[in-house]
């Protein structure tokens, strides 16, 4: 008797590993990496504020 939620995941993969960081952060639909950027950009996904603090 579950309803909602448990019964709408369907298991579809969102994200898949990435040819170019090897992390699982590659989406499927978005054709882009989540963590280095592949698919959008030429350079490598990068913000200041991780950047570590020497």
């Amino acid at each position: 008797m579950s309803k909602g939620t448990p019964s709408k995941s369907g298991g579809k993969k969102t994200h898949i590993m990435c040819r170019r960081c090897g992390k699982h952060a590659f989406h499927v639909r978005k054709k882009r990496c989540a963590s280095c950027g592949f698919g959008e950009t030429a350079k490598l996904r990068s913000y200041n504020w991780t950047k570590h603090k020497a």
